[in-house]
């Protein structure tokens, strides 16, 4: 995830506006979906009921909501499964930005 995160933390507003290769939504609402994946996989491995992450005004937020929601999936201790299903989320999301 920080490779994604370095990829990403630089930004200005008009690249995160722009629409994700081979797609129609935003890198914004892109990288917003990981952000939420991944916070779900934190909630399912800690037992906890899953909460949506807010979509923030500001886009330039969203490298530190990833950066927040990968040390929950972490701290939660998830198996191997998990890290693994964690981990080709972020790489989907990298192939597409």
């Amino acid at each position: 995830m920080e490779l994604l995160v370095q990829q990403v933390a630089h930004w200005q507003q008009p690249r995160w506006a722009a629409v994700a290769a081979g797609g129609n939504v935003s890198r914004a609402d892109l990288v917003h979906r990981l952000v939420q994946e991944i916070a779900n996989l934190a909630a399912d491995a800690e037992g906890q009921p899953r909460r949506t992450v807010p979509r923030l005004d500001n886009d330039l937020a969203l490298p530190d909501q990833l950066r927040v929601v990968a040390a929950d999936l972490l701290a939660a201790g998830p198996d191997g499964e998990v890290l693994a299903r964690a981990a080709a989320e972020v790489a989907a999301t990298r192939t597409v930005l």
